[in-house]
């Protein structure tokens, strides 16, 4: 928490592009963030909602560092933020942090992973496509 700063975004706020750089992530504290996947031809889709206690980007930490979903506040968010390299550094320093860190963010990629599939197949599979396993 040390690295943390508070910062706050405003509803409808942009957070991050889709193929932006990656340079922090955030833990929300109040509020909530829309997650959402670029579709050709179509408006972006939302894949997942994100509130309270959740980690606000993952892309920080895998090369090369660009978002891989975008992010817009859907009411008013609070949040604490973390500057990604000197989380790298830091764990560049302390294999157990950097072991637990990546643990965890996995944990969060193979989630992310699952809704946007979950969701997509929702939004485009013909009807009665079957159900996710």
């Amino acid at each position: 928490m040390p690295l943390a700063r508070e910062v706050s975004f405003a509803t409808d706020e942009r957070i991050f592009n889709e193929g932006g750089k990656a340079d922090r992530f955030w833990i929300i504290h109040t509020g909530t963030v829309a997650l959402d996947v670029h579709v050709p031809g179509r408006r972006a889709a939302v894949i997942e909602t994100l509130g309270a206690g959740e980690l606000l980007g993952w892309s920080w930490l895998i090369p090369p560092h660009h978002w891989h979903l975008g992010a817009q506040a859907s009411s008013p968010v609070r949040a604490y933020e973390f500057d990604a390299a000197a989380v790298r550094e830091l764990c560049g320093n302390d294999p157990e942090l950097d072991h637990a860190l990546l643990t965890y963010v996995a944990g969060v990629i193979a989630g992310r992973l699952r809704s946007s599939r979950v969701r997509l197949l929702d939004l485009y599979a013909p009807h009665g496509a079957g159900e996710v396993p």
